[in-house]
């Protein structure tokens, strides 16, 4: 009696352990940004309040002056628009991630695929000998996880394609500009001839414009559907030379210097991490391949920990633990710039 009592608790406390460590390792880096916003926002505001007035006299402000009053005043407004939007960048609605991922599928269409996923799954367990409720599991798995994770494994490839090629792109605008071609007809040869997916954003750029939209509007809208600080930085550029005016070629210029750099810096760190994360890859997977070679060597040593109520504790116990583990690692090796 006093054994149960004292594995339930081991339980239970474990269980809390570990609801609470997966909860650090998921909002940690959420509820950073959203400090770092708050004081970027404050700092802003706080600059802005302190400016003094212009001198009296008579003698109004110089231009610059009113140039840069107003590009602050455009950079809160963005500011304060980027901080509205945070929040479904992170966590955008079904149709929105579908939309980011380039597929045409309405909502019926996803949900067809979702069923259709999770009766083939749950079919394909049971004819393998799975028990019932096993095979009823990986097909809640396929009905709620499968889709979502092609819809989001999309997603990650149209950007980060969006973001190869985004460069290019700008470069076009700035030979432009520089060649004397208004900038709406710079949006329209890249709508043209760009390679995919910036060939499409564009594209729908220009019918927004036909549709009586300016272009900063419709360059605003970017962010939404590519949502990747370039295409930020981009809407930013040409809300402020739309508004304050200014030389547009030396700020495209700077803008695609600045995303090369991004470029190279990327993938500087993906090499730098890659001894990380194969170390990573290494310790998670390890207790697997353990399991895997005691039962084939051992199997009557192994086996205990399925046919036993403590086994069945320890591996959910490891289980939880492990996972737990994983996320703490993959949290330390992917850096956020």
């Amino acid at each position: 009696m006093f054994g149960s009592v004292a594995a339930l608790l081991a339980v239970v406390v474990l269980a809390t352990l570990s609801a609470g460590g997966v909860a650090y390792a998921f909002l940690y880096g959420r509820i950073e940004r959203e400090n770092t916003a708050e004081r970027r926002l404050d700092f802003i505001q706080g600059k802005n309040r302190g400016e003094t007035a212009p001198r009296s006299g008579g003698r109004q402000a110089t231009d610059p002056t009113k140039r840069r009053k107003s590009v602050q005043e455009t950079l809160k407004e963005l500011e304060v628009q980027q901080k509205a939007k945070a929040k479904q960048t992170k966590a955008p609605p079904l149709m929105l991630r579908i939309q980011q991922a380039g597929l045409s599928w309405s909502r019926r269409t996803f949900f067809l695929i979702s069923a259709a996923c999770g009766v083939v799954i749950f079919l394909a367990a049971w004819f393998l000998g799975l028990p019932v409720y096993a095979a009823f599991a990986f097909g809640i798995a396929g009905l709620l996880g499968l889709p979502r994770w092609i819809v989001n494994r999309a997603r990650k490839r149209r950007i980060r394609r969006f973001v190869d090629e985004f460069a290019n792109a700008i470069d076009v605008v700035v030979r432009g500009v520089k060649a004397g071609l208004p900038l709406n007809d710079c949006v329209r040869i890249i709508a043209n001839e760009a390679a995919e997916p910036v060939k499409s954003e564009f594209r729908t750029i220009t019918e927004t414009q036909a549709l009586g939209v300016s272009l900063a509007d419709a360059v605003a809208k970017l962010p939404d559907r590519v949502p990747v600080p370039e295409a930020g930085f981009f809407a930013i550029v040409i809300a402020i030379q739309q508004r304050a005016g200014g030389n547009l070629s030396e700020a495209l210029g700077n803008l695609s210097r600045v995303l090369r750099d991004r470029k190279n810096m990327k993938g500087k760190i993906g090499a730098m991490s890659m001894e990380a994360k194969a170390s990573a890859f290494i310790i998670g997977s390890l207790p697997v391949i353990v399991l895997i070679l005691v039962y084939l060597t051992s199997p009557n040593y192994i086996m205990l920990l399925f046919t036993e109520q403590l086994g069945h504790v320890i591996l959910g116990a490891s289980a939880v633990w492990m996972t737990i583990g994983i996320l703490v690692m993959r949290r330390m090796i992917n850096f956020d710039f």
